[in-house]
C-alpha cells in the first residue's frame, strides 16, 4: 500500500529554517515526479514546488522561490524540502504528493494530477 509520511515540521521564528522530509513506500519512488503543497485553514491548497523523478530539475512557486529547495534521494525513497528565511505567511501544513504518471517530465502542477498525498506536517512561524 502506497504511503507518504511527512516529518520535520515545527515552530520557528521568522527568518529561521526547517527541513521537511517525506518518506515514501509502497511504490517505485524513483519513477515519479513529486511535489510539495501546503494547506492553511480556510484557504485552498497551495502548490509549493515540484521535482522530476531524476531529481535534476525543479520549479517553485514565486512565493518561495530562492528561499526553499526541493530535493530527493531515490536510494532512500525520500523527498525533502529545505526552507530558509521563513516568513509568517509560510505557516501551513506541508504535504508531499506524488505525480499520477511514471514519467520523466517535470510536470506543471495540477491538483488532479497529484492525487496521492500524505497527512502533512505542521509548520508554524511566529515570534
Amino acid at each position: 500500500q502506497m504511503q507518504l509520511v511527512e516529518s520535520g515540521g515545527g515552530s520557528v521564528q521568522p527568518g529561521g529554517s526547517l527541513r521537511l522530509s517525506c518518506a515514501a513506500s509502497g511504490f517505485a519512488f524513483r519513477n515519479y515526479a513529486m511535489a510539495w503543497v501546503r494547506q492553511t485553514p480556510g484557504k485552498e491548497l497551495e502548490w509549493v514546488s515540484t521535482i522530476n523523478r531524476a531529481g535534476d530539475s525543479a520549479y517553485y512557486a514565486d512565493s518561495v522561490n530562492e528561499r526553499f529547495t526541493i530535493s530527493r534521494d531515490n536510494d532512500k525513497n525520500t523527498l525533502y524540502l529545505q526552507m530558509n528565511s521563513l516568513k509568517p505567511e509560510d505557516a501551513a501544513v506541508y504535504i508531499c504528493t506524488k505525480y499520477v504518471f511514471a514519467s520523466s517530465e517535470l510536470p506543471i502542477f495540477r491538483a488532479a494530477d497529484f492525487p496521492k498525498r500524505g497527512q502533512g506536517t505542521q509548520v508554524t512561524v511566529s515570534s
